[in-house]
C-alpha cells in the first residue's frame, strides 16, 4: 500500500495521474481542497435534514474516508459523503423511537453492507448484476428520490420566495457556467438563499453565537428495545442502492483510468459499511461513495489518492469547530426547500439515466411492470402496518421491483425466453472530458 506521503514521480496536470501517483505537495492541497468543496454542500445537507449533529457527521465522514482508502489499499480514489438514501427511513424511525433508533438502523445498515462485500470479495461482482440488473437498480434509487418529494414541498411552502431563489440560483449557475464551479450549483445555491436569509432576518443565530470556535463533535450512540426492533425493518432496502453506488463507483473509476477495478469492489463494500457502522456509533450519518468526487477527478485529470487524504484531514479538522457546526444547523427552511426540490429530483433522474446509459428496453413487460408499480408504490407512499411496525414506500416499492422482475423474468425463462437481461452487458465506457457525476 502506497501512503499519501510516499514519494513518486511528478506528472502534469495535462496526464491522467494514477491512484498510486504524487503530485506536488501544493498541488495535492489545492486538488483535495477542491475535494472538500466538491463534497461539502450535499455531506451537511443530510445531517441538517435529519436533525443529526453536522459537526459529527463531517468528522466520520473524514475518518470513513481513511478508513476506505486504507482497507481498499490506496488503490480506489473516493471520499465518503453522508447519504441521501437514509433521509426517510431516519426521519421515520427518529419520529418513531427517538435518534436512538434511527442511529440503530444506521448501524444494521452498515452491518449489512458489509456482510455483502464480504460474499463480493469471495464470489465476485456477477451475481449482484443478475439480483439487480440495471433495470432494478435504476428503480431503486428513482424511488427514493421521488417518495422524498413531500419533504421537499413542505419545507419549500415555508419560505417561498427564499425557497425560489435558491432553485433559481441551482439552475443558472448549472447551465450559465462550467466546469467545477457548475459542479458546486447545490453549494452555491445554499450560499445565496443563506445569505439572502440573513438579510431580510429570518435566521436564527442564537447557537451560533452561542458556539465555541474549537470544541469536540456532540456524540450519540444508538439505542433500541426490543418492541422498537421491527421498525428496523426499513433500513433493510437502503442496502441495495448502497450496492449500486458503490459497484457503480468502482467501475466508473475503472473506466476512466482504464483498469478493472472490479476486484476492489469487494474492499470497497466492506470498507463503505464499517465506515457506516462507525458513524451509526457515535452519532454520524451514514456514509457513501460521491459522485460529485468523481466529476473532480474527470476534470483534473487526476486520481491520485493523496487528495483523498487531505479531504479527509481536512474535515476531520473542519468538525472540530461547533460555530462550523452551528451555522450548518441554523440553515433556514426555505433554503432547505429549494435544494431539496432539486436534489431529490435529480437523485429520481439518476435512476432514469441508469436506465438510458444500460439500454433497458422498455418494450418488455417485466421491465415496464417491474419499474411502474415499484415507482407508483414509492411515490405515493403506499404503507402497510402489522402491528407496532409500518412498512413504507420505499421498503415496498424496492420489494415490489425486486419480486415482480423476478417472478416475470422466471416465467420468461419456463415459456422458452432465454433472452439476455437487459443492461447485463454493461454501458460503454465513458471517456475522460465527457464523464459527469452521479449522485449519492
Amino acid at each position: 500500500m502506497r501512503l499519501p506521503w510516499t514519494a513518486q514521480p511528478e506528472r502534469g496536470l495535462r496526464d491522467v495521474v494514477l491512484p498510486e501517483q504524487r503530485l506536488s505537495w501544493p498541488r495535492t492541497i489545492g486538488i483535495g481542497m477542491q475535494h472538500v468543496v466538491a463534497m461539502f454542500g450535499a455531506t451537511f445537507l443530510v445531517p441538517t435534514l435529519t436533525g443529526f449533529p453536522p459537526s459529527t457527521t463531517l468528522l466520520f465522514s473524514g475518518i470513513g474516508t481513511i478508513l476506505f482508502l486504507l482497507v481498499t489499499g490506496n488503490r480506489l480514489p473516493s471520499y465518503l459523503g453522508s447519504s441521501f438514501a437514509f433521509i426517510a427511513p431516519v426521519v421515520a424511525a427518529s419520529t418513531a423511537g427517538g435518534p436512538g433508533l434511527a442511529l440503530a438502523g444506521v448501524v444494521l445498515t452498515g452491518a449489512l453492507l458489509a456482510l455483502v462485500g464480504l460474499v463480493v470479495q469471495v464470489a465476485g461482482t456477477r451475481w449482484l448484476t443478475v439480483l439487480m440488473p440495471p433495470v432494478v437498480s435504476g428503480t431503486i434509487v428513482a424511488l427514493i428520490g421521488f417518495n422524498l418529494a413531500p419533504a421537499a414541498r413542505d419545507s419549500f411552502l415555508q419560505a417561498p420566495g427564499i425557497a425560489t431563489l435558491t432553485l433559481l440560483t441551482i439552475i443558472v449557475v448549472a447551465v450559465a457556467f462550467r466546469g467545477i464551479v457548475a459542479r458546486l450549483s447545490i453549494l452555491i445555491g445554499v450560499v445565496v438563499g443563506y445569505v439572502a436569509s440573513g438579510l431580510a432576518r429570518v435566521v436564527d443565530w442564537s447557537d451560533v453565537e452561542a458556539a465555541a470556535w474549537i470544541g469536540l463533535p456532540t456524540i450519540q450512540t444508538p439505542s433500541v428495545d426490543l418492541a422498537q426492533w421491527p421498525l428496523l425493518l426499513m433500513f433493510v432496502p437502503i442496502v441495495l442502492p448502497l450496492i449500486a453506488e458503490n459497484v457503480g463507483h468502482v467501475r466508473g473509476v475503472g473506466q476512466l483510468i482504464h483498469r478493472d477495478l472490479d476486484p476492489v469492489a469487494g474492499r470497497a463494500l466492506i470498507a463503505d459499511g464499517v465506515a457506516t457502522v462507525l458513524a451509526g456509533l457515535f452519532g454520524g450519518s451514514a456514509t457513501t461513495t460521491y459522485g460529485e468526487n468523481i466529476g473532480v477527478m474527470s476534470a483534473t485529470r487526476v486520481f491520485s489518492t493523496a487528495a483523498y487524504w487531505i479531504a479527509a484531514i481536512t474535515a476531520i479538522l473542519l468538525s472540530l469547530s461547533p460555530k462550523v457546526g452551528a451555522v450548518i444547523a441554523a440553515t433556514p427552511p426555505g433554503v432547505i426547500g429549494g435544494v431539496t426540490t432539486a436534489l431529490y429530483g435529480l437523485i429520481g433522474i439518476i435512476g432514469v439515466r441508469i436506465w438510458i446509459e444500460h439500454r433497458v428496453d422498455f418494450s418488455r413487460p417485466r421491465n415496464q411492470f417491474s419499474a411502474g408499480v415499484g415507482l407508483i408504490v414509492a411515490i405515493a407512499d403506499f404503507t402497510i402496518n402489522a402491528g407496532q411496525v409500518t412498512l413504507g414506500g420505499i421498503l415496498l416499492g424496492t420489494v415490489a421491483t425486486l419480486v415482480i422482475y423476478h417472478l416475470m423474468a422466471g416465467i420468461e425463462r419456463l415459456r422458452g425466453d432465454d433472452g439476455v437481461a437487459d443492461g447485463l452487458q454493461g454501458p460503454p465506457a465513458p471517456s475522460l472530458s465527457d464523464a459527469e457525476p452521479g449522485a449519492r
